[in-house]
């Protein structure tokens, strides 16, 4: 064990390997190589003469001094960065890092000229944006906020309106789709078309939901083509190319419809739901970037 007591850097590193259970996936949000990161992690061990760390060719696990360690440093390297961000208060603009987890649709169909106006007005902080279809843990995943619908949201977390308060999915096909197989009349007719279908990252294929006069209908037609969100134009082309019929939200589609690549079908049948929320962790003290971005999406500016 070595007298010299160890890094602060040091210590951050081995809670964020720690928090993510794996090297890779602390080396996605920390912007280092797994290497370094492990690097540190054993100079760590080494000057505290224990292993804190179970490292297997899968997983990597807190051992139990591991699991003590990091039970004490989560509130303490906490209250460092809120003391530094502090500091953030005291300058004429705000700087630093803000890292979002948004959806697909969010990222394709509003949040660009929102984020262009959020960069112009505060240069100084880094947006860093995921995109990722799944509901994640905010605080293990490293983001600082994130953008999900009303309906994937936890309870704890705080939630504001951002982007459109109302939306709708659309189903639309080619026009020469529909003169060859004929134009459905009803949504159970949608079960002798060929659909094309969407899923979560997961794997499971979402069902298509209709809504007419207070009648619900959930159904799980078939097609030639399934995919997940990340390629969701691909299927919009398809659609176009006369593969099949596509249900996606309606701005997505809406130039295609616009342009009579597409062509509406079933539109009484569409559903609309509530817009987004922007949604994150509350506690005291929020970091500079965060609180720039909520002061952000709760003013004008951000809906011009």
């Amino acid at each position: 064990m070595s007298t010299e007591p160890p890094s602060m850097a040091d210590l951050s590193t081995f809670a964020l390997v720690a928090q993510q259970r794996g090297f890779r996936q602390a080396a996605r949000i920390s912007g280092q190589s797994a290497s370094s990161l492990s690097q540190a992690v054993r100079r760590l061990e080494t000057r505290l003469g224990i292993r804190l760390l179970e490292r297997t060719t899968r997983s990597v696990a807190p051992t139990e001094a591991g699991a003590l360690l990091l039970s004490r440093l989560q509130p303490a390297l906490a209250q460092v960065s809120s003391a530094l961000d502090v500091l953030n208060e005291l300058r004429d603009s705000p700087r630093g890092t803000l890292r979002l987890n948004v959806p697909v649709s969010a990222a394709r169909l509003f949040l660009q000229p929102m984020l262009n106006r959020f960069m112009a007005l505060y240069p100084d902080i880094m947006l860093d944006i995921v995109v990722d279809n799944n509901f994640v843990d905010l605080v293990a995943s490293g983001c600082d906020a994130g953008i999900r619908y009303g309906e994937r949201l936890e309870q704890d977390m705080i939630a504001l309106p951002i982007g459109p308060r109302s939306e709708r999915f659309a189903l639309a096909a080619a026009p020469a789709y529909l003169a060859r197989r004929g134009v459905p009349q009803h949504p159970r007719d949608l079960l002798q078309h060929a659909c094309l279908r969407g899923k979560f990252l997961s794997g499971l294929v979402y069902p298509w939901e209709f809504e007419r006069d207070g009648q619900r209908l959930t159904l799980d037609p078939a097609g030639p083509l399934i995919f997940t969100p990340t390629v969701a134009d691909l299927a919009v082309q398809a659609a176009v190319e006369g593969h099949g019929l596509v249900y996606l939200f309606e701005d997505w589609l809406a130039p295609y419809l616009a342009a009579g690549q597409l062509q509406p079908v079933l539109q009484a049948w569409w559903v609309s739901f509530p817009g987004p929320f922007l949604y994150y962790a509350g506690r005291r003290q929020l970091p500079a970037p965060l609180r720039a971005f909520i002061d952000f999406v709760q003013s004008p500016a951000s809906a011009r």
